[in-house]
Parts: C-alpha cells; sequence; structure tokens
C-alpha cells in the first residue's frame, strides 16, 4: 500500500512540474500578433475597427458581419464597414496588434478597453483605460516612436 501511495505523489509532482514549466515557458515566448479575447479570440474585444474612423467613436460590432484575419475574429456593425476592413485591414486594424499603445511604447503589452482610443495620422491606437489613454495623449508622438521601435521586437520574444 505504502509504494502506491508513493507512486500517486510522485505523479501529481511530476504533473505540478510539468505544468509549472509549461505556464513560465509560455510567458516567456512572442505576443500574439493579434490582440484578441481569451474566450471567441475576438480583436479589440469585438468592436468595429471601421467605425473609429467612420464614425470616431467605438461601435460595438455584430457576429452577423464577423471576418477572420490574422488569427483572430474581427466584428462590424454592418456590411460596409466589413467591406472597407477587407479591401485594406491594414489600414483599419489598431496599430500593435490591438495591444495597448503606451504599454508597447513602454516595451511590454497589456490589454486595452476598446473606448480608450486615439485616431493619430490616419492610424488607430488603443489604450488600456482613461488614465493612461490621458497619460499617452500628453506625449504621443514620442510614445508612438518609441513604441514603434519596440513592437517587432515584442512579437519576436
Amino acid at each position: 500500500m505504502k509504494a502506491k501511495g508513493y507512486l500517486q505523489k510522485t505523479i501529481w509532482l511530476k504533473m505540478l512540474c510539468l505544468t509549472t514549466a509549461l505556464i513560465f515557458s509560455s510567458s516567456a515566448s512572442a505576443v500574439e500578433e493579434i490582440n484578441a479575447t481569451f474566450f471567441g479570440h475576438l480583436a479589440i474585444s469585438g468592436y468595429d475597427p471601421v467605425a473609429y474612423f467612420t464614425e470616431q467613436r467605438p461601435v460595438e460590432g455584430s457576429k452577423q458581419f464577423e471576418f477572420q484575419w490574422k488569427g483572430a475574429k474581427w466584428r462590424f456593425s454592418s456590411k460596409e464597414n466589413l467591406e472597407l476592413f477587407k479591401s485594406d485591414p491594414e489600414h483599419y486594424a489598431p496599430q500593435y496588434g490591438g495591444y495597448c499603445a503606451y504599454a508597447v511604447a513602454t516595451n511590454t503589452t497589456a490589454d486595452i478597453d476598446p473606448t480608450q482610443f486615439t485616431l493619430h495620422e490616419g492610424k488607430l491606437y488603443l489604450n488600456y483605460n482613461k488614465k493612461i489613454n490621458k497619460k499617452w495623449l500628453a506625449n504621443r508622438d514620442e510614445y508612438i516612436l518609441e513604441a514603434d521601435k519596440n513592437w517587432p521586437n515584442l512579437l519576436n520574444k
């Protein structure tokens, strides 16, 4: 009986070590190219990227108008916006894969609040929250230069 208990503990310990190794090895790897929700793999938390440009505000997308691009699902509020995105996704997609632009400027990544955004020189930048968006706007041009330098390295880590 003692041997069976020892074997179970050994197996449990090996499983724990393996799980821990997998968790830490994945955190050291490169970030996904597109920041998407864990469930559903939605870019911009399901918000319509084209609406930021056409309506200058965040608008939730619909399952009815969904498009797969770069491994994520993108949602749109209308068929017209879906077609605009399909014709030029690089133009409408947020910078830095939809991660917080300020975080990328500081050489890391963070999730976003889709209501905190900036349109600048025809590009969409998203931020983590209202406080970070305010900080971003105070030195936007400098942060963009830093984020542009950091983004390729974050993808290749």
